[in-house]
This record gives structure tokens, sequence and C-alpha cells, in this order.
């Protein structure tokens, strides 16, 4: 194997697929990254793969001969990472483990492990397939990863249930305490929206470590395009899924079992309705959270109709207290008080974009719901936390 490649280049792709390196590999070889020089296509790929994610990159690279091998990955991040930026070469004898790195700077060698070992990335032959518009998928997840649960007890619950229908994507995450809904128009062309329609009401639920690499694979690409993202490819079958974006490949496995019947928890009537900015929420709440946080995360929110005002208190007996206040719209007539963990709070208005939001409630104890009030259609309900005197 002989090719070389821009430093900046290999950096950028070892980065990428570094994540999908274990800490703890259970065979030595999940420890190395897998390097395919393609001399009939002059490319370079890179792949790791932890028996449950797998990534994979390709770039262009001038190859003089073809050939495989696997590396360490921390060790070659770590060295290329500090090269400068410059061409690299890189070659290793038929048959040999160890590679040597050629830079302007020096050069280095590096043993590795045999190529026949690295497992292969599982592939979906028989499966369905769906073209996804990226700035949607991009969209629904920066909105639902924050509350999935990070509990593997609860396996279902640390993934995104993706819901694909003719031309809507529709998002849904929870820990058990929180939900997060979003929906997207999957908006592609003429083409794409065929495919969409064939695979009405497909439905998986995806781990969101996986989903966390595919946000970041698009978010990436956003950077280098100014106008919309390309599609995103998914392929799935009965145990695995498959997203395809460019040049880059994410495998992951499909969570089991059945997602929880999520709508049927969201209420469709209200006693009453709070209309609010939400930066000036926003604000109040990382204030108040300071003190908070000194005790159980809880505050009370006080609705006063009468002054059409909101006030959010708390209390930690042996530091302190604190109280914020807001000019709010409400209509309705109750509840007059009811608790939140602050921290649920903050984390669903963080992902929201208008620069209003409405609180929707019934009882102290029922669920609450939070939404955008402009073009976003997401819903985000809270689990209020009981008040004891």
């Amino acid at each position: 194997m002989q090719f070389v490649i821009e430093q900046e280049k290999l950096n950028a792709g070892l980065s990428f697929v570094a994540r999908a390196v274990p800490s703890r590999p259970t065979h030595p070889v999940l420890a190395n990254i897998l390097l395919f020089a393609d001399q009939a296509n002059q490319t370079l790929s890179l792949t790791a793969f932890d028996l449950s994610l797998g990534i994979y990159t390709r770039m262009a690279a001038s190859v003089e001969v073809g050939g495989r091998c696997t590396l360490p990955a921390k060790l070659l991040s770590d060295i290329i990472s500090r090269l400068p930026q410059s061409t690299i070469a890189v070659a290793n004898a038929i048959g040999e483990q160890s590679v040597t790195l050629k830079a302007s700077s020096g050069e280095y060698q590096i043993r590795g492990m045999g190529p026949e070992e690295y497992p292969e990335l599982p592939q979906v032959e028989t499966g369905k397939s769906v073209q996804l518009s990226a700035n949607a998928l991009l969209e629904g997840l920066r909105r639902t990863l924050f509350a999935t649960s990070p509990d593997e007890a609860k396996q279902i619950l640390t993934g995104v249930h993706l819901k694909i229908q003719a031309g809507t994507l529709e998002f849904a995450s929870t820990d058990g305490h929180r939900l997060a809904v979003v929906q997207t128009e999957n908006i592609q062309s003429t083409d794409s929206l065929a495919v969409a329609a064939e695979t009405t009401d497909l439905e998986v639920t995806i781990p969101a470590r996986a989903l966390r690499e595919v946000e970041r694979m698009v978010s990436l690409g956003s950077l280098d395009q100014e106008d919309a993202l390309a599609p995103m490819g998914l392929r799935l079958d009965e145990s695995q899924v498959i997203f395809e974006f460019g040049n880059q490949r994410l495998n992951s496995r499909k969570l089991e079992g059945a997602y929880p019947a999520y709508n049927q928890l969201i209420p469709q009537e209200f006693s009453s309705y709070i209309d609010l900015d939400r930066r000036q929420l926003l604000g109040a709440l990382e204030r108040i959270a300071i003190l908070a946080s000194q005790k159980n995360d809880i505050i009370k929110c006080t609705i006063d109709r009468d002054r059409q005002m909101v006030c959010f208190s708390a209390e930690a007996a042996e530091v302190g207290n604190a109280l914020e206040s807001l000019s709010a719209q409400i209509s309705g007539d109750e509840p007059e008080e009811v608790a939140f963990n602050v921290k649920y709070l903050l984390e669903g208005l963080k992902v929201f974009t208008t620069s209003e939001l409405q609180i929707c409630l019934n009882t102290a104890t029922s669920p609450v719901i939070l939404r955008p009030l402009g073009e976003l259609k997401m819903t985000y309900l809270v689990m209020p936390v009981q008040i004891r005197s």
C-alpha cells in the first residue's frame, strides 16, 4: 500500500470515524481504524466499528499502490493532528503490518494489525430505502435528542423514534419524565417524494448515540454548502439502519421493542394558557436554577391572573431563596401553582427558536405542554413535580 494525501483531509476523516472506536474494545483490532487505499478510484476510505456503531468515510488521495491495513486509532489520530498542513506519504510493504508516515517535518512508523481480522460493516441488501431531507433531519434531531434517556435499563427510551410519512418526518423522544415531539417537512425532489410515499408510516427507533453522529455528519456538511443540503439516504432492515450522506456512511443497530404510544400522553384540551417571551423566561430560569441546584433543582411557578404575571421561585433553606417575575398573557382558571424540575424546562427552551412560547396546563399534577409560537411544529411535554406542604 502506498498513497499520498493532504494532512488536513486525513485529519478530518480520522476525527469523523474515530467516534465509533470503542473505549474498551472486546477485541484488540476494534481499537484500530481500517484504511483502504483504492488505486482504481484514487481514494482512501476509513472505517471504525465497535460492533454496534460503524462509521465510514471516503476521500480523494493519490494512490500508487492499493491495499488495506489497520492502525491504532488514538495513536494515528494524535500523530496526524499534530503534523504540519502539508502532504503525507503513507506506505507499507506487502505482508507487513508496520506503516511508515512521511511528512515535511519527519517520519513515523506505526505497527498495526492484519486487515483480515477487522469485521465488515453490516449491509442492508433486502430492506427498505428512502430519501430524507437532510435539513429536516437535522432540525428534528436537534430538538429531540436532548430528551432521550441515558438509562440503558430502559433501552427503547435511549433512542429517538422516527416516523417517515409522505412529505413529513416525525421525531419523538422521552426519558419518562418529559417528551419531545417534532414534525418537519421532508421536502425533496419529485422522485424523492415518490419514494417517501411508498414508505408511508415507516417507523424505526434508533440509538441516540448513532443519531448524534448523524447530526454531526449533516452539520459538518452544512458548513461546506451554501444552498440546501443534498438528501440523506436511509436504508434499513429488521436489525440495521444505514445513513448515507455524500461520501460518508453510518451503520447502527435498531432498538428492539415497541416505542411508547406517545401521542396518547399528550392532552388535547387545557384549562389554562400562558404566553411568554422565550428569551425572558430562559434568562429568568437560568438565574433561578443557580439556587434551585442547591436543593433538588425544583422550582415553583405561581400564576397570577389578576396581574397577568408568572412568578418562579426556589428555596434552599441553608443557602437562601430566589424569586423571578415575568409579564405574561394568561387565560383560563387553574392551577394557581405548579412545580417543575428546572433542568427539564431549560433543556426544552434551549432548543426552541421562536421569540414566544405557550405553556398549556390543566391541574398541578397533570402533563404540561410547552409549544413554540411560530413556524416550528414542536410539542414538549413536562411532568410537574408534586408539591409537598
